[in-house]
C-alpha cells in the first residue's frame, strides 16, 4: 500500500467516527440520555487515531516532505490543512471539557458538545475531501519514488503508539457505531 492509499484508508475510518458523532449530537438534540463513556470514547478516539496518529504522519512526514520538495507552508495548501488541524483540536477540547457537565445534567453542556461535535463533523468532512481530492494528488505527483520510504516513517508513528493501537481504534469505531445507532 503507498503512503497516500495508508491516510485515504484512515479518512474512512475517521468518517465513521463522525457519523457517530452526528448520531450522538442528534440523541442529545432530542433530549435522548447518551451515555458520556460513549462520548469520552469519541474523544479518545479523535485524539488518538485522528490526531495522535493520523495528523502526525501527515504533518510530520508527509507535509514535511512536501516542504522539503519546495510546498511552502505559508500561504499553501499545507499550511491550509496544518490550520484546520488546529481548528479541528479546538473543537476537540470544547466536546472534552463539555462531557463532565453533560454527565450532571447540565443541558448547557449538551448544547457546547454538540455545537463542538457538529463544528468538527463539518470542518473534517471537508478537510478530508481538499486532502483526498487535491492534496494527495499533490504529493503522488511531488514525492513519486518515495512510497517505501514515507510508509516506513508512517510505520514508525504507528510503533511509537504500540502494539495493534490502529486495531483496537478500527474496533472501537465498529462498537460506537453500533451504540449510536440504538
Amino acid at each position: 500500500m503507498d503512503a497516500t492509499s495508508i491516510l485515504t484508508h484512515e479518512h474512512r475510518i475517521i468518517e465513521r467516527m463522525l457519523g457517530v458523532l452526528s448520531n450522538y449530537s442528534a440523541k442529545i438534540e432530542q433530549g435522548k440520555k447518551v451515555d458520556p463513556t460513549r462520548l469520552r470514547d469519541c474523544v479518545d478516539f479523535i485524539r488518538t487515531f485522528a490526531d495522535t496518529c493520523h495528523h502526525a504522519k501527515e504533518e510530520g512526514v508527509l507535509f514535511s516532505e512536501m516542504e522539503t520538495h519546495n510546498m511552502p507552508r505559508n500561504g499553501g495548501p499545507v499550511g491550509v490543512m496544518l490550520a484546520e488541524h488546529e481548528m479541528g483540536r479546538n473543537f476537540v477540547k470544547g466536546m472534552a471539557s463539555a462531557i463532565d457537565g453533560y454527565e450532571r445534567g447540565d443541558a448547557g453542556a449538551g448544547r457546547e458538545f454538540v455545537k463542538n461535535a457538529r463544528g468538527y463533523t463539518s470542518l473534517l468532512s471537508q478537510h478530508i475531501n481538499k486532502e483526498d481530492t487535491i492534496l494527495y494528488p499533490m504529493a503522488e505527483d511531488m514525492l513519486s519514488g518515495m512510497d517505501h520510504e514515507l510508509v516506513e516513517r508512517f510505520e514508525g508513528v504507528e510503533k511509537k503508539l504500540g502494539t495493534n493501537v490502529h486495531e483496537r481504534y478500527e474496533r472501537m469505531v465498529e462498537q460506537l457505531e453500533k451504540d449510536s445507532r440504538a
